[in-house]
């Protein structure tokens, strides 16, 4: 009798907290993942490895969390929601603003693509990637556990307090890293005083890495990162007026940043200058309206339009946001078929922006967003209960240009959730990490992804994917990716554990990988541009609309206009499946011209307005019929 009734009690108890919950905060969020504000990756653990207990994690005065059966895969049922909004399968007659009569067709080959270690331990999970314009790549992951496998050097260490004892202790772990991947994967470690746990990020004008949020004492942190090799982070606790827990960050035409998002945080807000603090946020309706019971509109998909104006995609709605007016401009069509951000996770780019074309209407260049993948609404909380319900199989495009835009739908090889969506300099799209099933958050997904696809936006509806070759290391939750300037990808990460955890079934991955893309085959090597060091230097700083020479050496037989095309693309900023800030710019041409055997010029004009390319650091390719060349680093002000 005495159990039942504490049974009741402990049901009343948790009934009550919910209806509380829901009143004070609009929307009601999943209830074991969302409301606390320590958690958010998936169900509590019972403790840890390598000595970390659950003590962490405050206790609950409530309720003690239920032992869920192991987890068992199925398709769960229909997940209830409606989704609408309308989509149209993809056919031959859609406009494209990706495709090039003109342009000769992409040299073929068979080779799948090729996968080779880098690094067989980066000391620091890549839960967070970006590559700077020294060429070193950045990673860092969250400092909550006080767990990784390198010390930080010289005997530094970080003091904290213990929340669950009240005591000062030190952390001498590394929580970031430095890697060069030119001189054999030499890793030098980074010191953060404040944790960047599902943290945001980006490249300032000059070259900095500028991260803003992540969770705990680092909430409200925006943290600095110089390309230089004694640099240090810089980092000011206090700069942001609202917290930016899975938040998502991109450049702006005048050199600043914006920040959308994050949990309970239904606002925007600018990146102050360094030292400084915000007062005061944008309230986003969007955010708000769009949190269901697993959220699902966390680290929301937002690319900067060609017409200036902000496109933000949360959960299945997006729109195009003015932000001299802060005014909606328009909302676009809801995406059906179930929800694609944080913890659906699903992938977002803007496609590239052909400036080579010359297609503008109404004096806009078009610009085309793509959505692929994703969860049911209601896969988060049936991941929680031990069914991974299968991922989304979807692609979707939409010209967010187009007043009378409908989303063009695609079918993936797989399913995918948690994947990455990475701009190829060629101006193709490799889908790389992730699973088949559940979602995003510790334990929530099972059976890995291990096939990447490449998805050519300029092929004919049936003909854009390609499944490539096979890893064998799982890439789950928390894994990343980015472009090297040789033209390969790295893969890093992977952490579906609180801590590091080496003996779990998707263990904790420390092992660095690079992919080979199809374009650097063998047998393609042979035609593969090679950009002069005259251009290099030449090109090194550049102004809008500056028209420019660029020569590079080309063997075999002489080269037409339209085998060519010039590039540009700023280096993301990757975490949790989305590449903040990511964009392709293609460069309008003048024609080829032949200056000496295997060599030759080619005028280009550089982007004519900071909202096609907002001021920074580019990578800068040139491209035959499909093959980059390496990139040189461009710097446009």
């Amino acid at each position: 009798m005495a159990t039942s009734l504490l049974s009741h009690i402990k049901a009343l108890s948790l009934l009550i907290f919910l209806l509380l919950f829901i009143q004070h905060h609009g929307r009601a969020q999943h209830l074991f993942g969302n409301p606390f504000p320590f958690s958010g990756e998936g169900f509590l653990n019972q403790g840890q490895g390598q000595g970390q207990g659950a003590s962490f994690f405050p206790k609950f005065p409530f309720f003690t969390f239920p032992n869920y059966p192991p987890p068992t895969t199925g398709d769960g049922g229909d997940d209830g929601v409606a989704t609408p909004g309308a989509s149209t399968p993809a056919d031959s007659s859609d406009p494209n603003a990706q495709f090039d009569p003109s342009a000769n067709p992409d040299l073929e080959t068979n080779f799948k693509g090729k996968w080779a270690i880098v690094s067989k331990n980066s000391g620091v999970s890549g839960m967070h990637i970006i590559v700077l314009p020294n060429n070193k790549v950045i990673m860092y992951d969250a400092s909550a556990f006080r767990i990784s496998d390198i010390k930080l050097a010289n005997g530094v260490c970080v003091p904290f307090k213990d929340k669950a004892t009240n005591k000062e202790l030190q952390d001498c772990w590394s929580h970031g890293v430095e890697l060069d991947v030119i001189n054999n994967a030499k890793i030098r470690t980074l010191k953060l005083l404040y944790d960047p746990w599902c943290s945001s990020g980006g490249l300032a004008v000059d070259g900095t890495l500028v991260g803003t949020g992540g969770w705990d004492d680092g909430v409200k942190t925006v943290r600095y990162l110089k390309p230089c090799d004694t640099c240090d982070f810089q980092e000011y606790q206090t700069a942001l007026a609202d917290p930016r827990w899975y938040a998502t960050q991109i450049n702006l035409p005048d050199g600043g940043f914006l920040v959308v998002g994050g949990r309970r945080a239904y606002s925007y807000e600018y990146v102050p200058p360094a030292g400084k603090s915000n007062k005061k946020a944008n309230f986003l309706s969007l955010l708000d309206e769009t949190t269901d019971l697993d959220e699902n509109n966390l680290y929301p998909f937002v690319h900067l339009s060609t017409d200036g104006n902000v496109f933000i995609f949360a959960n299945n709605r997006s729109i195009l946001l003015n932000l001299d007016t802060n005014e909606v401009v328009r909302e676009l069509p809801a995406l059906p078929g179930g929800a694609r951000n944080y913890p659906a996770s699903g992938m977002s780019a803007l496609l590239p922006i052909r400036l080579d074309l010359r297609n503008k209407r109404n004096g806009v260049v078009p610009a085309e967003v793509i959505v692929c993948g994703g969860a049911r609404h209601d896969a988060y909380g049936l991941a929680g209960r031990g069914t991974f319900v299968p991922a989304l199989d979807d692609c979707n495009r939409l010209t967010i240009t187009d007043p009378k835009a409908i989303w063009r739908t695609e079918t993936m090889p797989s399913r995918r959730v948690m994947g990455d969506m990475l701009i190829l300099p060629n101006g193709d799209l490799l889908i790389v990490n992730g699973a088949k099933l559940g979602t995003a958050a510790w334990w929530f997904a099972e059976e890995p992804n291990f096939a990447p696809v490449l998805y050519r936006p300029d092929k004919p509806v049936n003909n854009r994917f390609e499944e490539l070759e096979r890893t064998d290391i799982p890439r789950m939750y928390h894994s990343s990716a980015a472009v090297l300037p040789d033209g390969r990808v790295l893969i890093a990460g992977s952490n579906t554990n609180p801590g590091y955890n080496y003996t779990a079934k998707y263990p904790t991955e420390l092992r660095v990988e690079a992919f080979t893309p199809p374009y650097l085959a063998p047998e393609l090597r042979k035609h593969r541009p090679e950009i002069t060091p005259e251009t290099a230097a030449a090109a090194a700083k550049l102004g809008y609309g500056q028209r420019f020479e660029v020569l590079f050496r080309l063997r075999g037989p002489r080269v037409s206009t339209a085998e060519i095309k010039v590039t540009m693309y700023p280096p993301p900023f990757t975490t949790h499946g989305y590449s903040m800030n990511q964009r392709l710019v293609v460069l309008d041409k003048e024609e080829v011209a032949r200056v000496a055997r295997g060599q030759y010029r080619v005028v280009v004009a550089a982007p004519p307005s900071a909202v096609l390319a907002p001021p920074g650091y580019y990578l800068f390719f040139v491209v035959y019929r499909g093959v980059p060349s390496e990139g040189i680093w461009v710097r446009i002000k």
